[in-house]
This record gives C-alpha cells, structure tokens and sequence, in this order.
C-alpha cells in the first residue's frame, strides 16, 4: 500500500504521511543498507527526507544513493546545533549569518544538490537576533538555494516569536516545526500545539516511538536487548536508558502491546498511527536502523485506529496541561458548562 499525501502546513507542497529520518545512516546502518532502506520508502510512495548538518555521515550518503531521483525526493536537512566534537571552534554553531552561510554551502556539497527542500532551524539561539537569522535564511530561499524554512526544538513563545518577525520584517517566513512528539513524550500538547494550529504549520515530529521504548522490544523486568539502542552503546543510549526507568513509560508501553494484539498490528504500527492521527501532525519521522524496521513501520500508514483504542492510549499518556491550559479547559469561554465556578473560589 502507498503513503498517502498530506498538504505541507499552507503551502502548496504534498508530502508522504510518514516521512523518512536519516539519523541512522552511516552511523547505525552501512550505506549498502541505507540504499535498501532508502529504495523500500520511495516504492511505497515515501519522497520526505530528513537529515541534518549534525548527523555524521547523512548528508554525504544521501547524496550518493538520491543519484538521479533527487527531484522527486524532498530533503529536509538542519543547521544550528553544536557539534557533537568537543573543542569545536565557537562560532561553528547557533544562528549567526557566518554559520548559517557556511552551513548551507556544506550541505549542498554534501548532499550533491544546488537547494534544500526545507532548511530547519535545529535549535533556539539565545545570542542571534532573529533579524539576523531571518534575513540571512530570505536571502537563501530568493536565492533558490532553500524552498521552505522550518523550526525544530523551539518553544511556543519562541515560534510565535519568530514568525512575527518574520511578518514585521516581510521576510520568508518558518512553514513548519519539527518538535519531539510521542505517547511518551506529549510535551508538545501544551503550548506547540496551538501554535501550529493557529500558524497552519507542518509538523513533524521526531521519535515518535519514543527512542524504540514503544517498538515491544523493552520489559519493565530484565536487561534490554543486547541488539537494542539501550542494550548497546549508542549517541542516544543514555537517554533510552533514562526513559526506561519511568514507571509512566512502561504503563504506556503495555497498552500499546495490548491495542496491538487486538488489532493484529504491531506495537510500532499503533504507536506511529496514534502521532499521525493526532491535531496538526502531518508526518512523523520514522528512523530505521535496518530494512525489516522500516517495512514494519511503514504498516502504519494507510488505516486509523478506532475510537476507543485512540482514547485508551489518549488516557494512559494524557499529561497535565498547567496554567493556563488546564484553567481555560474548565473555565473558558470554549470550557462548556461551568456548575462549580461560585464554589471553588476561583477568581
């Protein structure tokens, strides 16, 4: 079954519902099976990937296996983290006009391609003015050497913050947002999700299966999987490590396990479903570190979860929104019925 296309945010671009992250490439994959990985997503319809400056050898892989299919695939790379090197020289990360210049013109070279489909910013930066940023990335997309300009790892404020000044100033302005977003990880539901929705942005989000903790492969009792990104060393194995000592975590994954032995899919395939079909999400990013991953994650495109196995995992996961979120909820003017606002005191 092919991925179905979905509208890129308010722009006129159509992407594929689940797009291909490239973070494994290189580093966890061999090229021979990045090419094989690659190959399977673009036959089942796939043409968005993402990649990043940061990403060892991504940029340099993609470039050599795209070879004459680069304008039927979208690239999404990245520009603004520090590098993973320690002593790398200062001004080789942030948002500066000398970074993001110097980035773009690597990328390329890398990449093999005269423009990137969707240059994201990777992370905040506090020290660069947002004119500075802004305007450096216009004169890149009137240049044609980037279409599309994107956000990732940005709070709500920040994003909101960004776009406005790209309208005071009539620079191009962010069409998308790439923010962590998983049953694990709903971070996003507070603030971000407004945004996007009142923006029309494209969203999309990363680790969706939340570092492979939502994958099955993971007990609450006994050691992980020797071939496992927690069993193993890894750029990400701490982090895995720390998901799964939250007892939380574990909860979220058993009702995954369970709603995928009712519907006869795989933990993996309920996980990805339930981000694909959340408010705003246009295309999670899936990562493969070998070919039957991605075929499994593919499985979960082209269908939608039932009612009631959405509000389980919606339940299960739920988080507490805060103030204000949590206040607007029960007393807003979009609240419905209030019966108890004379006795609560709330003022």
């Amino acid at each position: 079954m092919s991925l179905e296309l979905r509208p890129f945010g308010r722009t006129g671009l159509l992407v594929a519902e689940l797009a291909l992250g490239t973070l494994t490439f290189g580093r966890e994959t061999s090229e021979a099976e990045s090419r094989q990985i690659l190959d399977a997503y673009i036959e089942h319809g796939g043409n968005l990937l993402d990649t990043a400056d940061v990403y060892g050898e991504s940029e340099t892989i993609l470039g050599r296996i795209l070879g004459a299919r680069r304008d039927e695939i979208l690239i999404a790379t990245k520009v603004g983290m520090p590098p993973y090197s320690p002593g790398a020289p200062r001004n080789n990360q942030g948002l500066s006009r000398h970074h993001i210049r110097n980035q773009i013109e690597a990328s390329l070279r890398r990449l093999s391609t005269d423009h990137v489909d969707v240059y994201q910013l990777h992370c905040w930066d506090p020290q660069t003015p947002p004119e500075e940023t802004l305007s450096t990335l216009d004169d890149l997309v009137r240049a044609g050497k980037v279409r599309y300009i994107g956000l990732s790892n940005f709070a709500g404020w920040q994003v909101a913050g960004m776009l406005a000044t790209a309208r005071l100033h009539g620079f191009e302005p962010p069409v998308a947002l790439s923010p962590q977003y998983s049953l694990l990880e709903r971070g996003y539901d507070r603030d971000l999700v407004g945004v996007c929705e009142a923006e029309g942005l494209a969203v999309l989000p990363y680790s969706p299966l939340g570092g492979g903790i939502l994958t099955g492969k993971y007990r609450q009792s006994g050691p992980p999987p020797s071939d496992s990104r927690a069993g193993r060393s890894s750029a990400s194995t701490a982090s895995v490590r720390r998901k799964l000592g939250d007892v939380r975590n574990h909860a979220i994954a058993d009702a995954v396990r369970a709603i995928a032995r009712e519907t006869s899919r795989s933990p993996a395939q309920v996980a990805l479903n339930w981000v694909s079909h959340r408010p705003t999400v246009t295309a999670p990013i899936i990562g493969a570190r070998s070919l039957a991953q991605l075929q499994d994650n593919l499985g979960a495109g082209g269908w939608t979860l039932d009612p009631a196995h959405r509000q389980a995992l919606d339940e299960v996961s739920k988080i507490d929104l805060g103030y204000p979120h949590d206040w607007l909820q029960h007393y807003g003017l979009r609240g419905g019925p209030k019966p108890d606002r004379e006795i609560t005191g709330v003022s």
